[in-house]
């Protein structure tokens, strides 16, 4: 059993957005409020950051962490990696270091962002200590034993990374999902998966094109993040079929390998309500 906690599922700008008096961006609905796009793992004794976006201290004490055993990344963008700095409490708290795993491209971007953490001269001063571990999409990766799927994803030009570790698949600022990748995503409890707006985006899923994939891949149950303040949290979930759902910041999903588990069933029962109280799933 797995469980994924959702520290944020807004875009790069967040919700509200500096400055919008927009409907959704002035709603008292909790789940109309979204940091930037990142989650926590609870896997076979650990816990998995997978990306770590500007809000990240927020979201760590949020959510009540106080230990992370390695950090996932899709990519480089300042919404997915500017809060690594905030990983140094972990650091001393642990005494160690944190490991980083992501594409070549993406590592060699943390390490030009974030040049004081690699350098002799930050020597004295307290700096994210970062272990950086290059991995191939496609190929899989054993992290303390737990087998780790990287999958090639595109986002408009760029080259970024989902993962899949078991029945969980997590894809994120997708544009397009090559076939090797879409083919290593069939059979999953849950899906995540980027939906940006109603709205055609050059590099992310609009909203029919998410629900196009997860037509495909028929997951058992299917989270949209990274949405911005175009889609209302309980008005886009009423035009939703029944096993897809707006993810929101806060909410827990259980996750099982047994493929015998009827899904659909527990997903319904927990989740249709828009409750705000409703922390998990």
């Amino acid at each position: 059993m797995m469980q994924l906690t959702f520290l944020g599922t807004g875009t790069s700008m967040g919700v509200p957005v500096i400055g919008c008096r927009c409907a959704v961006c002035t709603s008292p609905h909790p789940h109309n409020r979204r940091l930037r796009t990142s989650a926590l793992l609870k896997v076979a004794g650990k816990q998995l950051l997978i990306d770590a976006g500007p809000d990240l201290r927020q979201q760590l004490l949020a959510a009540q962490v106080d230990r992370l055993d390695a950090v996932l990344l899709t990519h480089a963008h300042a919404d997915h990696v500017a809060g690594l700095d905030d990983l140094r409490p972990l650091n001393m708290a642990q005494r160690s270091v944190m490991p980083l795993y992501g594409s070549a491209q993406t590592l060699a971007d943390v390490r030009a962002r974030f040049d004081y953490a690699f350098s002799d001269s930050s020597a004295g001063s307290t700096r994210p200590q970062l272990e950086l571990n290059a991995v191939q999409p496609g190929t899989p990766f054993l992290l303390d034993g737990l087998e780790v799927l990287p999958l090639a994803i595109e986002h408009g030009t760029w080259a970024i990374t989902g993962f899949r570790i078991g029945r969980l698949g997590y894809v994120t600022d997708a544009s397009a999902i090559p076939l090797a990748s879409l083919d290593s995503l069939y059979g999953l409890d849950v899906l995540v998966l980027n939906a940006l707006r109603a709205a055609p985006h050059p590099t992310h899923f609009s909203l029919e094109q998410a629900l196009g994939v997860i037509a495909q891949l028929q997951p058992e149950r299917a989270l949209l993040v990274h949405t911005t303040h175009d889609l209302e949290y309980a008005a886009t979930n009423a035009l939703l079929p029944e096993h897809v759902r707006l993810a929101y910041d806060g909410l827990t999903l259980d996750i099982t390998d047994d493929p015998s588990v009827n899904q659909e069933v527990r997903y319904k029962s927990a989740s249709r309500s828009d409750n705000c109280d409703n922390q998990h799933v």
